[in-house]
Parts: structure tokens; C-alpha cells; sequence
């Protein structure tokens, strides 16, 4: 029995393929009918070659809501015909790194879907562990509230708390694709004065603050990004900046907008090295974080969006089945037509 999957072969090598269709190998693994997916950055990263250590042929993606359709006789917390968020990171809550509460580093060799197992860009996908990567959609909910809780709305909290946010704070997000304003939206949880979004791209930033995502906008195109922060905050810079990116320039203006005794929290994904002014930085005296979402805040996201503090459906700008998944990378990934999120539905045969 074979399904259609989006499948990378090697840098700048993908295609929609038939392929088998996944079966139940460990106990706790589950059978999930995808019924709703995306496009996200790291799959970009992946498909141009900038994570090497993804080998062809493999399955992209890993955000994603579907239909458990079958399950392992370990499998607990969810049942056939349960409708279901699922985290981008696997984890068996038993290894060294999960029972620290670092689940994104599970050492059963599952890690995050399309990276190094298949992804779901495709009918159908395998979830390891799920009894703890699998979440139920509450009645009255549907796929489009709970689609991002998987990876770019937990990635964005990741990094807001990583930020340590204080109520009153001037926080400056380096970056408003999709993954930035998630951060912006969650950064509004712990009440901030003011959240600026930064970016090169005048149409994402006055989308940002016409939405409320953001109080206000700064482009770099228009003058230094780090002087008008400091203009702003009395000479003293953000008190919080957040790079969304995982470029030379975002990595830097986080850096250089910071307030002495400050945080920079970093949730982009880098392809090159970056280097770090420590003759400059050092006597700042600011915490740098960094690292892959945990994704260990689900059940909490998904009721922050129940009870109305939470909404990410702006950000679906497109929507299309999975046979137009070729269309949406070149879309997605070349940031054309305004996109912000390509959302995937069923493939129509």
C-alpha cells in the first residue's frame, strides 16, 4: 500500500513521490492520517541543503494535525478516530536529556519529524512516543486553532521565555516571518510595554502592527535599527531582543540592541558560523540563550488559544492539497506573494 509524500532526495531534490505507507514498529508508536499541514523554515533550510546532516530519501516536514488511525498496544493517551496536535520533537521520557526536561535532545534516536525520521508531508506518518507526542483537539476546536502548537507557536514561546520577559519590558524581535510574530504573540504573555518587530520586509512589518502582533516597527532600510531603540528606551537599548531568523544580520542586531544586563534569546535556525564580540559584549553584562523548542508547552498553548489569548489564524495566508506542495516551496521558500504560512491540506486524487 503506498501513499504520496514530499520526499527529499539531496540539496535542491525534491519531489512528490508514492511511497509505503508507515506501520507501527515500537510499541508506543502511532499511525496519524494527516489531515492538515505546513511548510516551515527548516524545511527550506533542508531542501537548499543547509542541514547536511538530512540524508535523501526522506519525508519533510514536521508541524502538522491529523487522525490516529492506529495504534501501539503501549499507546495510552490517545485512540483510533482521536483528532490531534503533534509535537515536531519526539521524545520517550526516560532518557538522560528528557528526564531533565530537554526533550528536543531524546536520546531513542527519533529527534523531529523530517529531519531525522519521516516527516508529514504526506497522507500518512508514523508517531513515535505517542503518548507523549500526540495531543487531542478539545470539542469545539478545529485543526487551524491548534495547527502551530507543534513547532513555530512553541518555538516562539521557547524563545519569549527564554528572554525572561518582565512586565514593562521593551522587547525587539529580529525577524517577522511566521516564527517571529509567533514569538511577538507569546512575548504579550508576560506583559511588555512594548514589542517592536524588525525586519527588511516593510509589508511583514505593517501586517505585524496592523494585527496587534506588534505596537510598533522598525525597518533597517529606514536607519539604525539599534539607535532608534535607544532613542526609545532613554539611551539604554531593548530590554529583551529575540532573533527569529538565523542570519548574520538579525544575529547581530540582536546583539547591538540589547541593554546592558539584558537577554538575547536565539530561536533561528543558522546555516553558517556566527561571530561573537566578546572584547564588546563581555563587560554588557547580558545573558545569551539559544536552542531548539522543546515543544513541552502544548497542552498549556492550546489552552491560552481556548481561552481566546492566543490566535494564529492570520498568519494562513495560503492553502493548498498536498499535490500542490512543489508550487508552495518555490512560493514558500522565495517568499513570494505575500505568504506567511502555506498551509496543506489532504492530497485529492
Amino acid at each position: 500500500m503506498t501513499m504520496k509524500a514530499l520526499v527529499y532526495h539531496g540539496p535542491e531534490k525534491i519531489s512528490l513521490d508514492d511511497v509505503p505507507v508507515p506501520k507501527i514498529i515500537e510499541p508506543d508508536d502511532a499511525i496519524v492520517k494527516v489531515t492538515t499541514s505546513t511548510i516551515c523554515g527548516t524545511d527550506i533550510h533542508i531542501w537548499h541543503g543547509g542541514m547536511p546532516e538530512v540524508e535523501g530519501p526522506r519525508i519533510l516536514g514536521h508541524e502538522f494535525c491529523g487522525e490516529v488511525v492506529e495504534v501501539g498496544p503501549a499507546v495510552r493517551n490517545v485512540k483510533v478516530g482521536d483528532q490531534c496536535a503533534v509535537s515536531c520533537v519526539t521524545q520517550c521520557g526516560e532518557c538522560f536529556y528528557c528526564v531533565r526536561g530537554i526533550y528536543s535532545h531524546c536520546t531513542t534516536g527519533s529527534w523531529i519529524f523530517g529531519y531525522m525520521i519521516d516527516g508529514c508531508q504526506a497522507e500518512y506518518v508514523r508517531v513515535p512516543h505517542a503518548n507523549l507526542g500526540c495531543f487531542p483537539v478539545p470539542d469545539g476546536m478545529t485543526d487551524d486553532d491548534v495547527l502551530l502548537v507543534g513547532d513555530i507557536l512553541s518555538t516562539g514561546y521557547f524563545g519569549a521565555e527564554n528572554a525572561e520577559i518582565e512586565p514593562g519590558d521593551t522587547v525587539a524581535v529580529m525577524g517577522s516571518g511566521p516564527v517571529g510574530m509567533c514569538a511577538m504573540m507569546t512575548a504579550r504573555l508576560w506583559g511588555p510595554a512594548r514589542i517592536i518587530a524588525v525586519d527588511m520586509n516593510q509589508a511583514r512589518l505593517d501586517f505585524a502592527v496592523k494585527q496587534g502582533i506588534a505596537d510598533m516597527a522598525l525597518n533597517p532600510a529606514d536607519g539604525n535599527v539599534p539607535d532608534k531603540i535607544r532613542d526609545l528606551t532613554g539611551g539604554r537599548g531593548a530590554d529583551r531582543t529575540i532573533e527569529a531568523v538565523g542570519a548574520r544580520g538579525t544575529y547581530e542586531l540582536a546583539l547591538d540592541a540589547v541593554r546592558a544586563g539584558g537577554n538575547v534569546s536565539m530561536i533561528g535556525v543558522f546555516e553558517k558560523p556566527q561571530e561573537l564580540k566578546m572584547n564588546e559584549l563581555w563587560i554588557k553584562n547580558i545573558k545569551i540563550g539559544m536552542g531548539l523548542v522543546n515543544a513541552n508547552r502544548i497542552p498549556e498553548l492550546i489552552n491560552l488559544i481556548a481561552a481566546g489569548k492566543l490566535d494564529t489564524k492570520c498568519l494562513y495566508t495560503h492553502r493548498k492539497p498536498l499535490n500542490d506542495l512543489l508550487e508552495g516551496y518555490d512560493v514558500f521558500g522565495n517568499k513570494k506573494d505575500n505568504v506567511l504560512k502555506w498551509i496543506v491540506t489532504p492530497y485529492e486524487r
